[in-house]
């Protein structure tokens, strides 16, 4: 059990390590494991609009996508200029001696790889958290996310991704809260 406990400390880091590209937006932050988060829930809500998808390996893929950033770190796109982060390295080091290694190996295989539906669908999941946080900062009042929206949307592959990205920029940060406690109360 102590290189599955360490391997869970290792994933741990995740929620002490800042995502880099919050740097450039001038406001907002979230930590890799909040990221994952979002990601997940966005994973899963794309598996359930896409029946034919295999949930549990979407949903995997945008559960460890990031994980070689624990041992890289979060590198932002200009950084990747001229940093190898070399994260195949950083994950078979991760998972090395470990019985499930070779799953999650496979999962992040796949989604590099970027052929399948679900790798697709965990691409979109990535891309639309980011487009979330986006969106919220445009919301209140943030001037720099309209520079960065397009490019984001269009990073988008599948079709259930693009029309989920329509929708939430369609649609206010909070209408959700102003519907459910502002505009009828309980």
């Amino acid at each position: 059990m102590e290189p599955i406990a360490n391997f869970l400390f290792e994933a741990r880091m995740l929620k002490a390590l800042p995502r880099s590209g919050y740097q450039f937006l001038g406001n907002g932050r979230e930590s890799v494991a909040e990221h994952g988060y979002i990601t997940t829930m966005i994973g899963f809500v794309l598996a359930q609009l896409n029946p034919g998808a295999d949930s549990l390996r979407l949903i995997g893929m945008c559960l460890l996508h990031d994980l070689p950033e624990a041992r890289t770190g979060d590198l932002n796109a200009v950084q990747k200029g001229y940093v190898d982060a070399r994260e195949h390295q950083a994950l078979a080091d991760a998972v090395a001696g470990l019985s499930f290694g070779p799953a999650i190996s496979a999962l992040q295989a796949e989604f590099n790889a970027n052929e399948t539906l679900e790798a697709r669908l965990a691409r979109d999941a990535d891309q639309l958290a980011f487009i979330l946080d986006l969106k919220a900062l445009a919301d209140v009042g943030y001037r720099t996310p309209a520079k960065w929206l397009e490019h984001v949307v269009q990073r988008l592959h599948t079709d259930t991704g693009k029309a989920l990205a329509d929708g939430i920029l369609r649609t206010d940060w909070d209408a959700w809260w102003l519907k459910n406690y502002v505009d009828s109360p309980p």
